[in-house]
């Protein structure tokens, strides 16, 4: 007879998940990552694919590498149709519904209180933020057919990392801390070691790097064997105690050396915040005449292409259907990625086209001239769901007369003034700003008489939000202003 309130039985549940495809993570990630990113990015793959060659730099241009070789390999409109993923990713992005309501007024301006705009703001920021490890992991995490038991124990063991990834306490004890069946928390951290990034939720390095060869399908490669059976003269180097200890020649153990070396460390860390992190321009818009330029970045991005010795190795016929079938493959991950990179291009373009489009004020004048936007104008223009942009703009930077600006910058609410003209919420706190900068010193105004002065310039704004807008300058009230001769 059971204990009381311990129940044990079968039920059965109908679920609808989505599961994201190796391809489709590819493509979100070249899509959202920085400039800078992009390039490591680029560099894993041209390590995992050997039929993606990088171009010298002075051969042909991004937009011809897509299309170099045969005309087959060109990417269609079917193929650029299906690069665009936002209708099943939105499921991911969890989006509240009051964002969902604020985001279809496609107009975008409207009188708010201040608690609308705080609240609008919080959901917009959490699209166009940087994911954190925690964000990144627990979305993968909610997409899995997981049992609710092993979702709540993901969460724990999510939350249990620390920077580099890793699980430092052991299993049960975190089962204890999390007062749920170690069987539990076993299968959850078994699952949390198959998500990206590689390597996550390892308990130490041997281990991290054993799950990334893992799974790469190198878990019985000498690499491996190595890390397994040799760790301690793997970290010093010991390339001939390695080679006597394994009974293989030295420069088998070399390579498997340089393998090991391919690995990251600390998966975790990729995610860490840094406030110091090198920014450049994903694009620079500059004034050409009466025209507007716009000039991509391609800097940082390796220009590929696929190899023709493995066309050739394929259309000579002389492979078996296995290695026939593991090249068409990497021939059309590799053809599937080159169409990723020029996607992503092509779509900062023409973000930055529209964004010119609405805030040519802006570009010609300067901050003050600033106006309401939002992620649901541009991505009605363009064709693509609102996620897609958000996902377009996040890390992304871009370079106009007056400074280098997040891309996120231009999507602001707003207020009309009395003569119906369209006031962003940047320009607003810049119009503050430039008054505290003009008050008498001895007799400095309070947020009462700035909303006065607002007003007198068309601009009807509460106190509070006056106030906030103060703060988020970093401004003083006015009892702290005073300055006394």
């Amino acid at each position: 007879m059971s204990g009381p309130g311990l129940h044990q039985g079968f039920h059965q549940r109908q679920t609808q998940s989505l599961v994201l495809a190796p391809q489709m993570r590819q493509s979100l990630k070249i899509l959202q990552v920085a400039a800078l990113d992009l390039r490591a990015a680029i560099q894993e793959e041209l390590q995992a694919n050997p039929t993606l060659e990088e171009m010298p730099m002075d051969d042909v241009s991004l937009e011809k590498t897509a299309t170099s070789g045969d005309e087959k390999d060109a990417p269609t409109d079917d193929t650029r149709e299906e690069m665009d993923f936002s209708k099943d990713f939105q499921v991911l992005e969890k989006i509240g519904q009051d964002w969902k309501d604020h985001m279809s007024d496609t107009g975008g301006v409207r009188q708010t209180t201040g608690e609308e705009d705080e609240r609008r703001q919080h959901f917009y920021d959490s699209l166009t933020t940087e994911t954190s490890l925690q964000e990144h992991l627990m979305g993968q995490a909610e997409q899995s057919d997981c049992t609710p038991p092993i979702l709540e124990a993901l969460r724990f063991l999510v939350g249990s990392l620390d920077d580099r990834g890793y699980l430092t306490a052991s299993l049960s004890d975190l089962a204890l801390l999390a007062q749920l069946p170690l069987g539990t928390v076993q299968e959850a951290a078994k699952l949390l070691q198959t998500f990206d990034p590689a390597g996550i939720g390892a308990v130490s390095l041997a281990d991290c790097l054993l799950i990334q060869l893992g799974l790469k399908g190198r878990e019985k490669s000498v690499a491996a064997r190595i890390i397994r059976d040799h760790f301690e003269l793997l970290v010093r180097r010991r390339i001939p105690d390695l080679a006597r200890k394994t009974g293989l020649a030295p420069e088998v153990i070399q390579e498997a050396i340089e393998e090991i070396g391919t690995l990251d460390p600390a998966p975790g860390r990729r995610f860490a915040d840094d406030a110091n992190r090198v920014v450049v321009a994903d694009v620079t818009v500059e004034r050409d005449g009466q025209e507007w330029k716009i000039s991509l970045n391609h800097d940082y991005i390796p220009r590929l292409r696929l190899s023709n010795t493995y066309k050739d190795l394929i259309a000579k016929g002389k492979l078996s259907k296995q290695e026939s079938d593991y090249l068409r493959e990497k021939l059309r991950s590799g053809k599937f990625i080159i169409n990723a990179i020029e996607q992503r291009q092509r779509t900062i373009e023409r973000i930055t086209r529209e964004i010119i489009k609405h805030q040519e004020e802006f570009f010609a004048e300067g901050v003050a001239k600033l106006k309401p936007l939002t992620m649901t104008q541009i991505a009605d223009i363009i064709g693509v769901h609102e996620t897609t942009v958000s996902r377009a703009l996040a890390n992304k930077f871009i370079k106009t007369p007056h400074g280098v600006f997040e891309m996120k910058y231009f999507f602001t609410s707003g207020y009309q003034s009395d003569t119906g003209e369209s006031v962003a919420n940047t320009s607003v706190k810049e119009k503050i700003a430039d008054i505290v900068a003009a008050e008498d010193p001895g007799k400095p105004l309070s947020d009462q008489e700035i909303v006065g002065l607002l007003e007198a310039k068309g601009l009807k704004i509460a106190r509070r939000t006056v106030a906030k807008y103060r703060e988020e300058l970093g401004l003083l009230p006015s009892n702290l202003r005073r300055r006394y001769d």
